[in-house]
């Protein structure tokens, strides 16, 4: 699209059963803050909406486990996200939520016209049943193994390990997530969307018009479904949580909550348009609009097969003009788990490291999984602030504020002459918009970023080449002509930081009193278009650090949270053997354990896991056969203590009689060891009591 008059960007609707975290942000929330802010730079009409999911299964689960209504979660979640974006500096236009009227009027006013001009199929299918709960399982009420790739933890809508989206009847062997019992089919009427008529379309649309300019990720995603061939998809769902399906004979059904969400884009803009005064339609409904959505790649079937097939089938939408999807971000080398705690929380995140909002905007943004799936270690947000940010963005802004305000009393100076690498300084800094520009508009973040931190190296290496603090005792005319390009840096560097860091952006624009809204500011165009940013004779305010040392014991607290929360996990869902039926003393006392060693050891033939060993009991020397061949070799285990049962009756095992028992348990991670006492200085025979 040729120069779009305005542009419509969406972020993913977080679930509103948890709070944000940094896997959320790295995929979807930073990038699409990026490019909002840049195209704002640019004077164009953005609106950039997202909103809180407060429907779907996953909400009505984490009421039950918490014993409260499922409207008390989605309040509880929607503060906790919400503030944490405006404190984390995610500009949306408009943060909306499912549950609000807007948003219920507009999703069934969508569902009503598809159901009144016969864009839906009507059918009674059998749905998977649970007589326990007496309810119907859908989507995350059901868990089984995955049809594709045989994960056995998939849900009823989507598996989370390969992504593939299916429905619930199609999961081998599954499971009511309520109760745990094995499910039955019932039948129920629902209304189904037909994919696969919309395949000629999607076909020509994204196939044959989007192969080169959407990621690899995206297409080759939505090429594997439509070769696959579509089928009808429900759009409604037997629940008691969610938008009321607005036809006669719908009692008790609500809207698929991937029917209603992405609708919850249009009610976002609605009511953000009604509170601005604007109209809504031309930021859906007109060719000369952008439609974006940044999401993670779990979302991708439904942002572009599902939601432009509804699109479609009402007619009087566009289609987005990218999807700009990620791979998912990992934690420590293991994969963020909500359920296990495994997560660095954004709200907990602003209040262990205040003010530094965009030390992590910078590392998500460096390492994102635009790609392939990244990791997020600590030690690389150490690294990232202390050896980047630090030493170079902040450490040149630093001295160039420092030494105008020790030369010049923070005024400008008056430009000398210009040498050679003055001139070829300020060309090359002059390049930098389109070069960011481009990355931008290829939603290459990572890579947009880098070229804003080389502008920062442009700025050390022309400081550290010249050498003002040198030329001030030799030639004043030539320190105020390097100080004056110097200034000209730092001041692009103030506008073309805004998108990526911007409180560090702001922080800059007040030392050098440039701010954003004020007549004759510095503009993005401005960094190409003029030679002067910073003008003699204008003078700057007293410097501050922009980006503060983070030391090793602030990391070490992140990383001792991890583990505790790694050992609470463990200790939640340790499995142990249940207790058995209890035993009287009798019963115990009729017990004969005692210290032996093992004198021989081989292998029973034939047999792949039976040794059989002489063991020296104090008592006698007997033949006791153990199972222990794959966890131990003969000769590593002669001469070990070992307690025995000896009153156990002799057993045959393949011809050889077995006199006695060797105690063994298993560790976690399924290895065996031996139960041995403290055996120093005790003889074969002694009794274990």
């Amino acid at each position: 699209m040729q120069d779009p008059k305005r542009y419509t960007i969406t972020a993913a609707l977080p679930y509103t059963n948890g709070p944000v975290h940094i896997g959320h942000l790295a995929g979807v929330y930073v990038p699409a803050d990026i490019y909002a802010r840049f195209q704002r730079l640019q004077g164009k009409d953005v609106a950039f909406v997202c909103g809180s999911d407060e429907h779907g299964v996953p909400i009505t689960i984490k009421a039950k486990k918490e014993g409260i209504t499922p409207q008390q979660v989605v309040d509880k979640y929607h503060a906790i996200i919400k503030q944490s974006f405006e404190d984390f500096g995610i500009t949306f236009d408009n943060y909306s939520r499912t549950s609000a009227k807007v948003h219920h009027d507009t999703a069934s006013d969508f569902f009503k016209k598809l159901y009144d001009d016969g864009k839906f199929i009507e059918e009674v299918t059998e749905q998977l049943y649970d007589a326990e709960a007496n309810q119907f399982l859908a989507d995350r009420f059901v868990v089984g193994t995955c049809p594709k790739c045989g994960n056995e933890e998939s849900y009823g809508d989507q598996c989370e390990n390969c992504g593939t989206s299916h429905n619930a009847t199609d999961l081998i062997n599954p499971k009511s997530a309520i109760t745990g019992a094995v499910p039955t089919l019932k039948e129920t009427k629902h209304w189904f969307l037909p994919l696969d008529q919309y395949e000629p379309f999607l076909k020509e649309w994204i196939l044959e018009g989007h192969k080169k300019d959407w990621k690899t990720n995206v297409y080759g995603q939505c090429k594997s479904w439509i070769d696959d061939g579509l089928r009808p998809r429900a759009v409604t769902r037997d629940l008691d949580w969610g938008i009321p399906v607005p036809v006669d004979g719908a009692d008790g059904k609500v809207l698929y909550v991937w029917f209603d969400a992405p609708i919850g884009y249009i009610s976002a803009t609605k009511e953000w348009a009604e509170r601005e005064g604007k109209d809504w339609e031309p930021y859906w409904k007109s060719d000369d609009t952008k439609l974006l959505h940044f999401i993670g790649k779990d979302n991708i079937v439904f942002h572009c097969i599902i939601f432009p097939s509804m699109l479609k089938a009402d007619g009087s939408y566009i289609m987005p003009d990218n999807v700009p999807a990620n791979e998912f971000l990992n934690l420590e080398g293991n994969k963020i788990s909500t359920s296990k705690n495994w997560a660095v929380w954004l709200h907990e995140y602003l209040v262990d490291f205040p003010n530094q909002q965009d030390v992590l905007r910078y590392t998500l943004t460096a390492n994102a999984p635009e790609t392939k799936d990244n990791d997020f270690t600590w030690a690389d947000f150490q690294a990232r602030n202390n050896n980047e940010l630090v030493a170079i963005f902040g450490n040149f802004i630093n001295r160039v504020v420092v030494l105008t305000h020790k030369y010049y009393d923070g005024v400008v100076p008056a430009l000398a002459t210009f040498s050679e690498i003055d001139e070829q300084t300020l060309t090359e800094l002059k390049a930098y918009p389109a070069v960011i520009e481009s990355s931008l508009e290829r939603y290459r973040f990572r890579e947009a970023q880098q070229e804003l931190m080389n502008v920062a190296r442009l700025g050390n290496k022309y400081l550290a080449d010249e050498e003002p603090w040198k030329t001030i005792k030799t030639d004043e005319e030539r320190t105020k002509t390097v100080m004056y390009v110097a200034l000209q840096i730092a001041s692009a560097l103030a506008v073309l930081s805004e998108p990526f860091l911007p409180f560090t952006s702001t922080k800059l624009r007040n030392i050098l009193d440039v701010k954003t809204n004020v007549e004759n500011a510095i503009q993005w165009a401005d960094v190409s278009s003029k030679s002067v940013l910073l003008p003699a004779e204008h003078k700057i305010n007293k410097g501050e650090l922009l980006f503060s040392k983070i030391e090793d014991s602030q990391i070490q607290a992140q990383l001792d949270k991890l583990a505790a929360s790694k050992l609470a996990n463990e200790i939640a869902n340790k499995e142990v053997t249940p207790q058995k039926d209890t035993a009287t003393f009798d019963d115990f006392t009729k017990l004969d354990m005692r210290v032996g060693t093992i004198i021989e050891a081989e292998k029973m033939p034939k047999a792949k896991k039976l040794l059989v060993l002489k063991v020296d009991t104090g008592l006698d020397v007997r033949t006791i056969v153990s199972g222990i061949a794959e966890s131990f070799t003969p000769e590593e285990i002669v001469g070990k203590k070992v307690t025995v049962l000896v009153n156990l009756a002799p057993r045959a095992l393949r011809g050889v009689d077995s006199e006695g028992m060797i105690l063994m348990t298993e560790t976690p991670d399924g290895k065996l060891v031996f139960v041995n006492p403290d055996t120093d200085g005790v003889d074969n025979g002694a009794t274990i009591n």
